[in-house]
């Protein structure tokens, strides 16, 4: 398995974080900044925990964390846009490249799904290749 360090989409998303924070670094509504700012670093945050966690099953649910923080993120843009905490155009741009990681996450937890049930079928076919092999044994014995 790569290391997170190798992910674009963990790339993009320390990207975005960092566009965040300098977007928002003048910003006087304090709770929305730290919201805004807490959501866009949860995004590349829990991609790289669940690399580290090394299990399949919590890789899947950290990026799926990872995702919800995407949506999350994205409705907060909109609503510093509509609010005027945000200039339309840059908001839309923050909001797009959020969607795109998002995108792009929805991708890698196909993948690792598609994975999982590949060792899950395999362990399946070889525990039943290890049954027939076990009944043929009896059979052969009487």
């Amino acid at each position: 398995m790569p290391q997170f360090e190798e992910l674009d989409v963990w790339r993009r998303a320390c990207r975005l974080s960092v566009a965040l924070y300098k977007q928002f670094a003048d910003c006087r509504e304090y709770a929305f900044k730290d919201q805004v700012t807490r959501s866009g670093l949860s995004v590349a945050s829990n991609i790289a925990e669940g690399f580290e966690r090394e299990s399949r099953a919590e890789l899947n649910r950290f990026l799926r964390i990872s995702k919800g923080s995407c949506g999350e993120l994205r409705t907060q843009l909109f609503i510093g846009v509509e609010v005027g905490l945000v200039p339309r155009s840059e908001g839309l741009k923050l909001v797009d490249e959020a969607l795109q990681i998002s995108k792009m996450l929805s991708g890698l937890i196909k993948h690792q799904q598609k994975i999982t049930c590949s060792l899950f079928c395999l362990c399946s076919s070889f525990s039943s290749f290890i049954l027939s092999l076990w009944f043929y044994w009896e059979i052969v014995q009487r």
